[in-house]
């Protein structure tokens, strides 16, 4: 399932070569909310890995950023001892322009393309 979230990124953490064949990196955002006359500061933080351990790159500290990401879970016994851990998997991000729009058309378009002449399909 896939969620997305808005906020200031405010950390890139480096790349990290976990294994031979598994590379990590981190990056957070800061996201402030109003909830019943507060002002809720969250710090949010994401994991890309493999080949999109580079989404961050492309954006500096202090940008409004939207990330796409995957919820994923899992679980670990050790000693007995169950142990369960939550990660934000990073898939895409985007800059956020004033206004609320997005950097990024979307995948399907290109800036090429003109408006089509036939009217006659308005559904009004």
């Amino acid at each position: 399932m896939s969620y997305e979230v808005q906020g200031k990124l405010v950390a890139i953490m480096e790349t990290v070569q976990r294994t031979e064949t598994f590379r990590i990196r981190e990056f957070v955002i800061e996201k402030t909310d109003d909830i019943g006359g507060r002002s809720i500061t969250n710090y949010i933080k994401f994991q890309c890995v493999q080949d999109k351990t580079n989404l961050p790159d492309r954006f500096s500290l202090g940008e409004e950023v939207k990330v796409y990401f995957n919820l994923k879970g899992s679980k670990r016994t050790k000693d007995g001892i169950d142990s369960y851990y939550t990660n934000l998997d990073a898939w895409r991000m985007e800059q956020i322009r004033l206004g609320g729009s997005t950097e990024q058309a979307p995948p399907d378009f290109t800036p090429d393309q003109t408006p089509s002449d036939n009217l006659d399909d308005l559904p009004f």
